[in-house]
C-alpha cells in the first residue's frame, strides 16, 4: 500500500489535498459551542406565580408539573427550584442522544394535560417551555449616558425595542433581562385604614379586578337587516387605567348614605416596577442586562456575530 503511494507521488498529493479540503469543509459546517457539548439534552419549564413564596410555588405549581412530566420518554432525571420571587423552574435532563426537539414536544404535551390544575395566576403569566444549552453564551448590557434615565426605563425600553429582536435571531435559544422591572402600578395598603373600614386585601384585589378591565361594550343602533338604520355607534370603553390618579379614584365600596370609599383613601399609589430584587449596573451606571443562551447544535460564533449585527442595526436606527 505504502509502496504504491511512493511510486505515484502525484496521486498521493491529490489525495492529501482532497482530504485537507474535506477537513476544512467539515470544519466550517460543524456547530461550534462555547464549551464541548458533553452534557445531555435539557428542557426547562418555567412558571411565575406573582406574589407567592417558594412554598406556595412548589405546592401549587411545581408538584403538579413534576407528577405530569415524570416518566416522559427519554427522561434521565429532573430537578426543581422555586424562589420567594414567585418563579419556579423544572429542569428535565434526558438521556444522551435524545433529540432536543422531540423532548421539548413530549414535555409540552405532558404540561398541557395539567394546565387546568394550575392556579389562574400561573396560567395568566404563562408556562414557558424551552430547550437550551446549560452554559451562558453572552451578556448584553443596554445603558445610556443620560444620567436621568433610571433602570426601570432602560429595562422597559430594552424589553420593547431590543429583546424581541434578539429572540428572533437564528440560534438564540434563550434571551431574557435579569430581574423583573416591568412598569407596574404599586398599591401599598394601609393596615390601620383597612382595620377601621373593616376591609381585607382580598376585597381590594376583587375591586381592582372588577374596575380595571378591558371590555367590549358593543354597538348602539345596529341594523337588524329588516329596516333601514341611519346611524350606528360603536361604544368605546376607557379600558385599563394607566395613571396614578385613575387608580386612586377606583371605588372600593359605598355605604348606606351613598358615600364612596376610594382606593386613595386606604392605600398609597405610585408608578413603579413589578419587583425590586435585582439591580444591574455597568461601571456604576444603570443598565438592562440581557442574558443569552444558544440553541443546541447552533454555531456559537455565528450566533454572537448575528447578535452584534442586530445590536448595531438597532443602534443606528
Amino acid at each position: 500500500m505504502f509502496l504504491r503511494f511512493i511510486k505515484r507521488p502525484v496521486l498521493s498529493v491529490v489525495i492529501s489535498l482532497l482530504l485537507c479540503f474535506l477537513g476544512l469543509l467539515a470544519l466550517s459546517k460543524l456547530p461550534m459551542s462555547q464549551f464541548p457539548s458533553i452534557a445531555p439534552p435539557e428542557v426547562n419549564v418555567t412558571i411565575e406565580y406573582t406574589g407567592a413564596n417558594a412554598e406556595t410555588v412548589t405546592k401549587a405549581g411545581i408538584v403538579p408539573l413534576e407528577r405530569a412530566i415524570n416518566g416522559v420518554p427519554g427522561m434521565k432525571y429532573m430537578s426543581s427550584d422555586a424562589g420567594n420571587d414567585g418563579v419556579g423552574v423544572v429542569q428535565i435532563i434526558f438521556e444522551a442522544g435524545t433529540d432536543p426537539d422531540v423532548a421539548a414536544v413530549n414535555v409540552q404535551n405532558r404540561v398541557s394535560a395539567v394546565m387546568g390544575e394550575l392556579p389562574a395566576e400561573i396560567i395568566k403569566n404563562g408556562v414557558k417551555i424551552a430547550k437550551e444549552e446549560n452554559s451562558m453564551l453572552m451578556y448584553v448590557n443596554i445603558f445610556s449616558n443620560d444620567s436621568s434615565l433610571e433602570e426601570k426605563f432602560l429595562y422597559n425600553f430594552t424589553d420593547i425595542h431590543v429583546l424581541l429582536d434578539l429572540k428572533r435571531i437564528k440560534g438564540v435559544g434563550y434571551a431574557d433581562i435579569l430581574g423583573a422591572k416591568e412598569y407596574a402600578m404599586r398599591i401599598w395598603l394601609k393596615p390601620d385604614k383597612l382595620t377601621s373600614y373593616q376591609l381585607s386585601p382580598q376585597e381590594i384585589v376583587e375591586a381592582l379586578q372588577a374596575q380595571n378591565v378591558e371590555a367590549a361594550p358593543g354597538k348602539v343602533g345596529e341594523s337588524s337587516d329588516k329596516t333601514a338604520q341611519d346611524l350606528q355607534y360603536v361604544i368605546k370603553y376607557t379600558g385599563k387605567y394607566n395613571t396614578e390618579d385613575q387608580y386612586r379614584n377606583i371605588p372600593i365600596r359605598t355605604d348606606e348614605q351613598g358615600n364612596i370609599l376610594k382606593l386613595g383613601e386606604i392605600a398609597d399609589v405610585e408608578f413603579g416596577t413589578t419587583f425590586f430584587d435585582v439591580e444591574a449596573k455597568l461601571n456604576g451606571k444603570p443598565t438592562a442586562a440581557i442574558m443569552l443562551k444558544q440553541l443546541p447544535g447552533s454555531n456559537a460564533s455565528e450566533v454572537i456575530q448575528r447578535v452584534k449585527e442586530k445590536l448595531e442595526e438597532n443602534k443606528n436606527s
